[in-house]
């Protein structure tokens, strides 16, 4: 029997020409594949055999469905005040307005947010966190720095690709990322993807950072800004330019409210930008968990800030 109860998603053309930083995305087969979705009762045995084999694992409708629309409504509501939203519209659907909005309130609000009690609790919620003991195989650890993000639709936002022990090497490396949509984020919508099998590529370019490196401080070499992650090294904004370099696929998906991809530290991931059909604020959060017995990077120990640098 099948560890996914889902068939792979059948190849279809992206709704929009994806972009990235300016740049578009090949629709080639060998440059663009869609992520398959994991039924969450498969157990986590399967669930780590196959965060294993790809370096990632597409959980579907491992949350509640209604409970987290009900949240993105929460959240959103919190940044009306900004102008973020369209006047006399439900938050928990997010349309944007199509006027200016004020993006020091924006971004005020959203650093309160992430203190919240709400937040710390949607995203510690029992559902989540038994998975997550089992998934660390043991008592499981929630780093104290969460990250929110809105994106509103028609801006050129866009996460340059890259893998996420560059920001999280004073500490284990068997730290798994959750990243949640908060509400539907079908495809036009700019959500994760990644980048086929890259797993492999981030522990080859971990070794040889350690290698470079060697001789930088302590301080110098868990710097989520040394030499090698500035433009033209291991980040960068050309996404079709690196799935040629790697002869690999950028692999999307349309995501609901309820899922949770799993991802390695070692996985190289990106975003596309919102061009949502409907007008809709993109709205995710990205948290880590880790075993509680193993090394936690000290710096991730506080709030996350807009300005902590990393």
């Amino acid at each position: 029997m099948s560890i996914s109860a889902w068939e792979p998603v059948s190849p279809h053309a992206p709704p929009v020409a994806l972009t990235a930083n300016g740049r578009i995305l090949s629709t080639a087969p060998n440059r663009l594949g869609y992520l398959t979705p994991t039924d969450p009762s498969v157990g986590v045995e399967a669930i780590r055999h196959l965060f294993g084999l790809q370096g990632h694992v597409w959980l579907k409708g491992l949350l509640p469905r209604a409970e987290v629309i009900d949240f993105r409504g929460w959240v959103l509501s919190h940044l009306a005040e900004s102008g973020l939203l369209k006047p006399g519209t439900d938050p928990s659907v997010g349309i944007a307005s199509s006027g200016a909005f004020d993006r020091q309130i924006a971004d005020r609000r959203l650093m309160s947010l992430v203190r919240s009690t709400a937040y710390e609790g949607f995203c510690a919620q029992p559902r989540l966190s038994r998975l997550m003991d089992g998934f660390v195989g043991g008592l499981s650890y929630l780093h104290k720095r969460k990250i929110m993000r809105f994106t509103l639709p028609g801006t050129a936002a866009a996460t340059p690709a890259h893998y996420d022990l560059v920001y999280l090497r004073g500490g284990t490396d068997r730290v798994v990322t959750a990243w949640i949509p908060i509400g539907d984020t079908p495809i036009d919508m700019g959500g994760l993807i990644y980048l086929e099998g890259s797993h492999a590529v981030g522990v080859a370019m971990e070794a040889q950072s350690s290698k470079d490196n060697a001789g930088l401080s302590p301080q110098e070499r868990i710097s989520a800004y040394n030499r090698n992650m500035a433009e033209g090294g291991w980040v960068s904004k050309d996404l079709p330019q690196m799935a040629e370099r790697f002869d690999s696929r950028w692999l999307v998906a349309d995501f609901e409210a309820g899922d949770v991809v799993l991802h390695s530290p070692y996985m190289i991931h990106a975003s596309t930008t919102n061009q949502s059909i409907n007008g809709l604020i993109r709205l995710s959060t990205d948290i880590r968990y880790q075993n509680v017995d193993d090394e936690i990077d000290a710096r991730w120990g506080n709030h996350w800030s807009l300005d902590d640098m990393l």
